[in-house]
């Protein structure tokens, strides 16, 4: 059974947010529940009422509230189902509100007997917890975050035999709407950008094209069953936020201190521009649409072990 849209706004209002939110923010955090309830029903039937799910890079729990929303059940609203929510991120990133604000929150909210929050990563999550299974896991838009996409196939390959179905969602390096090439140019830059620094903790380390991601899957043992392309709202602010990080005058100052190799700068300089024309060429900057976003759910040959 699909989540209906109509959750987005209870799914929304489980987040943190300040005494006297503004209209801007409620508006950004409900296109970002509306994001998450297309992603589930994208991998649907994978998750529903009662499904124990694996979250995989799970940050502030955005998605997490529409897991635990999705996994719930109108009868029994805190039955079987759970979200073991993991991420190796340090307590105190993020902004306005820090990652273990933003867990305790909803820890301590209607959610608590849904969701365990863990900070690990998660392949030693993973061998730490060899003997526990689950019914689905899922890793949406955090595969980027990762150094490099062996990391990806190694932790498919852990999966293998302790969830029945992997469900993934990244960003595709595809814009539909014109509007989003901004979106995609930025993401490159950024990325060209992190690989050049030792201890960087940006978002955007490793771009991985959702035909890189197929490639790990097929090496980690496992097989697509569905896939597909979301074609974001035009509200969902992934795009423009990251369009902004580039287009600033201070990726162009921290390039010219951090960087010493001419060409890589040159190529950098490069890649800011034409991010900055492609915003130009949407209308301006407010105009800028996130790029399209691959789906895809996965299932191996091998079976979940017995318990």
């Amino acid at each position: 059974m699909p989540l209906p849209l109509s959750s987005a706004d209870k799914i929304a209002s489980y987040g943190i947010r300040g005494a006297d939110p503004s209209p801007s923010f409620l508006a950004i955090e409900l296109s970002q529940a509306v994001h998450r309830i297309n992603l589930i029903n994208a991998w649907a039937p994978a998750i529903g009422p009662g499904t124990r799910v694996l979250e995989l890079g799970c940050g502030q729990g955005t998605c997490t509230q529409a897991l635990a929303e999705a996994v719930s059940s109108p009868e029994d609203p805190r039955g079987s189902g759970h979200i073991t929510a993991v991420d190796p991120g340090a307590p105190d990133y993020g902004a306005p509100f820090t990652l273990a604000q933003a867990q305790s929150h909803l820890s301590a909210g209607p959610l608590g007997s849904l969701v365990t929050f863990h900070r690990a990563d998660p392949i030693e999550f993973l061998a730490t917890n060899a003997d526990t299974q689950w019914d689905v896991a899922v890793l949406a838009h955090c595969i980027w975050y990762f150094r490099s996409a062996d990391t990806l196939r190694q932790i498919l390959s852990a999966l293998r035999g302790r969830v029945a179905r992997v469900c993934l969602a990244e960003w595709a390096l595809h814009a539909t709407e014109p509007a989003a090439t901004a979106h995609v140019l930025a993401a490159l830059a950024r990325a060209t950008f992190e690989a050049h620094r030792v201890d960087s903790i940006e978002n955007i380390q490793t771009p991985v094209s959702p035909q890189a991601i197929k490639e790990a899957v097929g090496q980690a043992g496992w097989v697509i069953e569905t896939e597909g392309t979301i074609v974001p709202d035009a509200e969902l602010s992934d795009g423009f936020w990251e369009m902004g990080t580039v287009v600033h005058k201070g990726f162009a100052e921290d390039v010219e201190k951090e960087i010493k190799e001419e060409r890589v700068k040159a190529v950098l300089a490069s890649a800011r521009d034409a991010t900055i024309a492609a915003a130009e060429s949407a209308g301006g900057a407010k105009k800028v649409r996130s790029m399209d976003v691959w789906v895809a759910t996965l299932i191996s040959e091998q079976p979940v072990k017995s318990p």
